[in-house]
């Protein structure tokens, strides 16, 4: 299965692409970029490390390449600044994405492509993709929680001095400010977490609070986010092309999960080779899924303030 990455000269899409290729997995890797030069030097760079990690050609290829692929995924945007959420994003990146998705649109992508939306505002822009551009809305996918999940997951992983992967924990809701931490589903190699001694009220509020800033923090640290991402698209991804079928907190248009309406955001989505599959309902705590809803409202509103 072929992968364009567009905006793959940036942090976050350069990541995701020596991701893909040391996952070995996807079969074609294509970098573009509106930075050429920078785009053609990251395709060449992953191109001379590939006899050493695996099979899967990397290559630089233009908008209109890039849209034959069978999963199309766009990283490009504006960075955010410290200090700045990721809906303050959304004047800066709207005009930006919704040019890409009309150059994507023009070269005619298969019916069957998959759309995946990692750039930020994630919620909105995916939301966008689903009133612009030629894609159905159970093939446009955005990255949604599935980073803050894992973000999550590994501080409580350290707090707890558990392995990182038998930590389980969802964060639903806005990928930002208002996302939403759902306690009653974290566990550690299946067993219940909510009575961990480690875990007292104060340090699961410090741990959140933690995963919430998290996006700010690597913006100070390091300029961004970029190997975390990396991981979450390739996860994603795999998901995808090896039809596995798995249950991700993603972000896609909801239509009555939840209680959700006509909304784009990260519920616990089942993914799979024809993309969104459906939104299974698990039970939540009353307070977690109020705060779901508060964070579908805020969204909404935001929505309702674009000219699209």
């Amino acid at each position: 299965m072929k992968v364009s990455i567009i905006g793959g000269a940036g942090r976050v899409g350069s990541s995701a692409a020596c991701a893909l290729q040391l996952g070995g997995v996807v079969s074609e890797i294509l970098i573009s970029d509106v930075a050429e030069d920078a785009a053609r030097g990251e395709a060449l760079d992953l191109l001379h490390g590939g006899a050493l990690v695996s099979d899967s050609r990397v290559r630089f290829g233009t908008i209109a390449e890039a849209a034959k692929a069978d999963i199309v995924m766009i990283t490009a945007g504006q960075r955010r600044k410290p200090d700045e959420s990721r809906l303050d994003l959304i004047n800066r990146n709207v005009a930006l994405f919704i040019a890409i998705l009309d150059e994507i649109s023009s070269a005619e992508p298969s019916a069957n492509a998959i759309l995946l939306v990692v750039s930020n505002p994630v919620d909105i822009l995916t939301y966008i993709a689903n009133r612009h551009g030629r894609f159905h809305s159970s093939r446009i996918i955005g990255l949604g929680t599935l980073l803050d999940t894992s973000r999550f997951c590994s501080l409580i992983a350290a707090e707890i001095q558990a392995a990182p992967t038998q930590v389980r924990a969802l964060i639903l809701g806005e990928h930002g400010d208002t996302m939403t931490p759902i306690w009653s589903s974290a566990t550690c190699d299946g067993m219940p977490l909510h009575n961990h001694p480690s875990l007292t009220r104060a340090a699961r509020t410090n741990l959140f609070e933690r995963t919430r800033l998290s996006g700010a923090e690597m913006i100070r640290l390091k300029g961004g986010a970029g190997w975390a991402v990396g991981a979450a698209v390739a996860t994603l991804v795999h998901t995808i092309v090896l039809d596995q079928r798995r249950i991700l907190p993603v972000s896609s248009m909801l239509q009555g999960a939840y209680g959700l309406q006509d909304i784009c955001i990260s519920v616990p989505t089942t993914i799979g080779s024809v993309g969104m599959r459906g939104h299974p309902e698990f039970e939540l705590w009353p307070r977690e899924l109020q705060a779901l809803r508060n964070s579908a409202k805020f969204l909404r509103e935001t929505v309702g303030k674009l000219a699209i």
